[in-house]
């Protein structure tokens, strides 16, 4: 995409706010501004945001200023200025900060997770509850990560997708595999225990695998777990050329096992209505992690997955855009 902040102007109707959508290179951010903007129905410009070595400071350090961006993607943001901006991630931040002061009231500056610091210069900020407690006027609390993947996204990727995979026998596991964390291996011996505990639920159903991973699997782990599966399995490593089937598999999934190293993902995959097992074996997540998994335990979202038979339950969609999206027009007036 290059390091510029290319804006990409979204089909939007007469009379609409201006919005801009702030993307920064982590999937995860991505997703949730992308998926809040979505939500709100109106048309918006997708800013790509590129950093320079500045960015690696802290937010206290560093306030209100685009000196964290590289300098293509500062010369992108520029007036005439939006009415409504939103990011999402610390590293984004400092930016929404910026572009409040240079524009002021014109902008109405929404920031997902929190900030850090300055939290008084935006509207809203949007925490998920795992986070732990925060203070401000600005503030509302999620569970998980706000997403894309509406029901109506589901199921256009199902009328894309049920066809290909069409020979895979029912019920479809769909696994979700993501990888080490700047704290947390995701070791060979785990891959191995999450493709055996798969590989069984299909065997025991009778039923297949969809199988994904992520930038963040390695070789080994990706290999240790493909090498465990003997059940019928459609594999997507990351990198695959072709089409990204992650959306196919969601949506025709009978049942989602995704690991807990991820709060996108693991919302993501509470983005239906079916079975949800999240696989996080001791030593593999962090403890804000593990507060997300409990949340959504609580909430009859997920369960651990464990060597038990597989149960066919529901749960109403998890997505916390929606919420966003309404608390913005509620504090706009709109």
């Amino acid at each position: 995409m290059g390091d510029e902040a290319a804006r990409q102007p979204m089909e939007s109707r007469p009379g609409d706010p201006v919005v801009w959508a702030l993307l920064d290179d982590r999937a995860g951010n991505r997703s949730q501004c992308l998926g809040v903007v979505e939500a709100l129905g109106h048309g918006h410009e997708a800013l790509e945001l590129r950093y320079g070595p500045l960015a690696n400071l802290p937010n206290a350090i560093l306030g209100a200023t685009f000196l964290g961006l590289a300098t293509r993607s500062r010369m992108g943001l520029a007036p005439p200025w939006p009415a409504i901006v939103i990011a999402a991630g610390r590293r984004t931040a400092p930016v929404v900060r910026r572009i409040k002061r240079l524009a002021g009231d014109q902008v109405f500056a929404v920031q997902i997770m929190d900030p850090g610091s300055g939290r008084d210069e935006f509207d809203l900020i949007a925490v998920p509850r795992h986070d732990g407690p925060v203070d401000g006027s600005a503030l509302m609390t999620i569970t998980g990560a706000p997403h894309p993947l509406t029901q109506t996204v589901l199921d256009e990727a199902n009328a894309v997708w049920a066809p290909r995979l069409a020979e895979l026998p029912t019920p479809r596991i769909t696994v979700v595999v993501g990888g080490s964390t700047r704290r947390r291996p995701f070791t060979a011996a785990m891959a191995r225990e999450l493709g055996i505990a798969v590989n069984r639920m299909a065997n025991d159903t009778g039923g297949s695998l969809m199988v994904t991973t992520s930038r963040r699997t390695d070789a080994a782990a990706e290999s240790a777990l493909v090498r465990s599966l003997t059940a019928p399995a459609q594999v997507h490593r990351w990198g695959d050329v072709g089409d990204n089937p992650y959306r196919g598999f969601l949506a025709l999934a009978d049942v989602v096992v995704v690991t807990g190293d991820s709060v996108s993902m693991c919302s993501e995959a509470c983005a239906g209505s079916g079975p949800v097992y999240i696989f996080a074996p001791p030593g593999f997540v962090t403890d804000k992690h593990a507060r997300l998994h409990q949340e959504l335990y609580a909430r009859g979202l997920a369960r651990p997955l464990s060597g038990d038979a597989v149960e066919l339950w529901s749960h109403a969609p998890l997505n916390a855009a929606a919420e966003i999206a309404a608390e913005i027009r509620r504090r706009l007036g709109a």
